[in-house]
């Protein structure tokens, strides 16, 4: 995998600043109830910037708002690149964050352990 950008950095920077209702939920969540995990927010990958990264088992969590809906063909190639990495894409639609945080934050940290060798 290459390094990110100088560019990639800095707009990761402001994405932390300027994160969205269901991501501050979910970031909330995996930050406060995450013990077993570790996961960084906003984090540059390559060219791109995964919403959320836990590096212990290469989990790359993307919440999908409504925008989403319009760029499946954009959103399955960077899938395909991040599992190229090595990575295992997981994601989580914002309706379901917003409707229930704990559980989707139930439901990232059993995709974490369901790829934990331990």
């Amino acid at each position: 995998m290459r390094a990110a950008s100088s560019t990639t950095l800095a707009r990761a920077r402001r994405m932390r600043k300027a994160m969205s209702l269901p991501e501050v939920l979910l970031w909330r969540g995996l930050r406060g109830r995450g013990g077993e995990f570790v996961f960084r927010r906003q984090h540059p990958f390559g060219a791109y910037i995964l919403d959320f990264y836990c590096p212990a088992v290469r989990l790359a969590v993307e919440v999908d708002g409504a925008s989403h809906e319009f760029t499946v063909a954009r959103d399955d190639r960077r899938d395909a690149w991040v599992l190229s990495q090595g990575v295992g894409p997981f994601r989580i639609a914002a309706r379901t964050v917003l409707a229930d945080p704990d559980l989707a934050v139930d439901a990232v940290l059993q995709e974490a352990r369901a790829r934990s060798p331990n």
